[in-house]
């Protein structure tokens, strides 16, 4: 009898499976093959670009489309569902009025850095994508400290934020870029040491030997960190971040409409204000990726008797399901005040990151062993009870009481 382990290793032998798991690199090396041998790796590089350019758009506005049908769905009303078939054709209708629609510069606004801010914040988010591994053999540079590369990148959308708001000479734009930047920046600090957690046990600061760590299999059953106390804990800590650098509920202060109009992007309009809306998306894509990347195998199969299911297929799929993740929690989560934000991250986001780092030194080095699973849970339990519910409540972090003059 061909147990299902055997006919897996079957499938994965066959011609037809290993070709549709390569089927986008193939088809690179086909177009390839019309240039001349001494551009050959400059094209095969443009055409990389050209495929992300087009493919994470085009889940740009079919995500829209999920978003708003999702959160009808949650407040029990209907989505967009007049512009095409179920309402599909709704991004190909909000394209073009923005395209249409007319580009207001305030008068007094610096106008070159204004025009500056938005394609700055899509260029370095779409750089981004140049080091993640999308599939087997399909990553468009493979760097060996790709993961520095994609956070010096995400570093740059600080800059975009407060080159939007500083150049609308606009008292609220400047407000929310300030406070953008604040929240960016103390999040992006948790971000990158949760990351640090998967390059001790790995080893690599490159995102496809990561992926390589963990291709490992007991029986069925993968190897992801997200499947040891120190991966689990940091890729809580990574998620958070991740939802604050993204500016997504409950975390979206700085488009906090109800206080500062629209925030950093008051004063921009038209296609400009439409960047702004693919950047933000994009972001949430590109973290999205890094997450299942350093946590969640990246491209590989979640059960070793599915390793015949194409590579990309595993990595868009998890990257897909974690962005639904993102919509269910912005329907459901309030949005959180500026105070506790900011208490949030610097006291407890960040005291818990540094010490899974602690925990994971210990993992690495008490070796193979029950041991170190009881020591490693215990330790990063103890610290979410003190750190989350004796600490936060000593130092009065809890609701705050208003008083109105009469």
């Amino acid at each position: 009898m061909i147990t299902m382990l055997g006919a897996a290793n079957l499938l994965l032998a066959n011609p037809l499976f290993t070709n549709l798991d390569q089927i986008f690199v193939l088809l690179r090396n086909w177009l390839v093959g019309f240039f001349p041998v001494a551009i050959r790796p400059a094209a095969g590089v443009v055409l990389g670009v050209v495929a992300i350019v087009c493919v994470f758009p085009g889940l740009f506005a079919l995500t829209t489309v999920f978003e708003r049908k999702g959160l009808g769905r949650i407040q029990n009303r209907l989505g967009p569902n007049r512009v095409g078939p179920f309402g599909f054709f709704q991004p190909i209708a909000d394209g073009i009025k923005s395209l249409t629609k007319e580009d207001v510069v305030p008068f007094r606004a610096n106008a070159v850095v204004h025009f500056l801010a938005p394609l700055v914040l899509v260029v370095t988010v779409f750089m981004g994508f140049a080091v993640l591994p999308m599939g087997r053999n399909m990553v468009l540079v493979d760097m060996d400290s790709g993961l520095l590369f994609f956070f010096a990148m995400g570093a740059a959308t600080e800059l975009s934020v407060f080159m939007a708001g500083w150049s609308s000479r606009n008292k609220y734009s400047m407000l929310g870029a300030m406070r953008a930047v604040a929240q960016m920046i103390s999040y992006e600090v948790v971000l990158l040491l949760s990351a640090v957690s998967v390059v001790m046990i790995a080893g690599s600061l490159s995102l496809p030997a990561i992926v390589a760590a963990q291709n490992q299999y007991t029986g069925s059953f993968p190897h992801w960190y997200i499947f040891t106390p120190w991966g689990l804990a940091g890729f809580v800590v990574f998620a958070i971040a991740a939802t604050a650098e993204s500016n997504r509920s409950p975390f979206d202060l700085p488009e906090g409409e109800s206080e500062l109009v629209a925030g950093y992007h008051t004063e921009y309009s038209g296609f400009k204000f439409a960047l702004f809306f693919l950047g933000e998306y994009l972001a949430m894509f590109s973290l999205s990726g890094l997450g299942v990347t350093l946590f969640f195998g990246g491209w590989l199969a979640p059960f070793s008797f599915l390793n015949f299911v194409p590579s990309w297929i595993w990595f868009f799929g998890k990257v897909m399901f974690f962005i639904f993740v993102f919509i269910w929690m912005r329907g459901t989560l309030p949005r959180l005040r500026q105070d506790q934000l900011m208490n949030f991250a610097w006291k407890f986001t960040l005291p818990f990151t540094l010490l899974n780092l602690l925990v994971t030194a210990l993992w690495r080095f008490m070796g193979e062993g029950w041991q170190r699973w009881v020591v490693c849970t215990i330790i990063l339990a103890a610290a979410y009870v003190i750190f989350g519910r004796i600490e936060m409540r000593r130092q009065h972090f809890g609701p705050r009481k208003y008083r109105y003059a009469e």
